[in-house]
């Protein structure tokens, strides 16, 4: 079967920026990275990795391009097929691409068909919007952060020795 993707890039302005693409299902996360790289004007040579999402496109499990951990435990790209990952009930993954600069998608499973006589896959389907020479800075607003934390909010007065449980003389 063919996954057709929709990668969107994140970039906080009016522009759409995305690419439609096709991919057997059973081929590799490293093969679904080299496709986007190579459809957004990508060298393919920074790091990368795939998140698995849900829904409301929190990120979840990572899957690297490359294992840094100190274990070797790490998801690799390379070992994991789409259809591991990506099915009907699971459509959504972020993608990651060049730490330093924060290249952010969201890949969503559109559809599944069968394979077309005469197409080489993976394809590029479709091509909407100009990639900007910068990845996009994320604008956070001062209600993006939890306000639940209030350092204050145990009511002890620190300048009051008397009170306080702690030993002065600990050491």
């Amino acid at each position: 079967m063919i996954y057709r993707f929709r990668v969107i890039l994140d970039n906080d302005t009016d522009d759409d920026v995305f690419r439609d693409l096709e991919i057997h299902e059973t081929d590799s996360l490293e093969d679904l990275h080299n496709i986007i790289t190579q459809s957004f004007g990508f060298d393919g040579t920074e790091m990368a990795s795939f998140y698995i999402s849900n829904d409301t496109w929190e990120q979840g499990e990572e899957i690297s391009l490359f294992d840094l951990s100190d274990d070797n435990s790490a998801r690799l790209m390379s070992e994991t097929h789409i259809n591991d990952v990506v099915h009907e009930i699971q459509p959504k993954l972020i993608y990651v691409y060049d730490f330093f600069s924060m290249w952010t998608f969201f890949v969503e499973l559109a559809e599944i068909v069968e394979e077309s006589e005469g197409i080489t896959y993976p394809n590029l389907m479709f091509v909407k919007g100009q990639v900007p020479d910068d990845a996009p800075q994320k604008l956070f607003e001062a209600d993006d952060f939890d306000d639940a934390f209030d350092e204050f909010e145990d009511d002890l007065d620190i300048d009051d020795y008397e009170n306080l449980d702690f030993d002065e003389n600990w050491n």
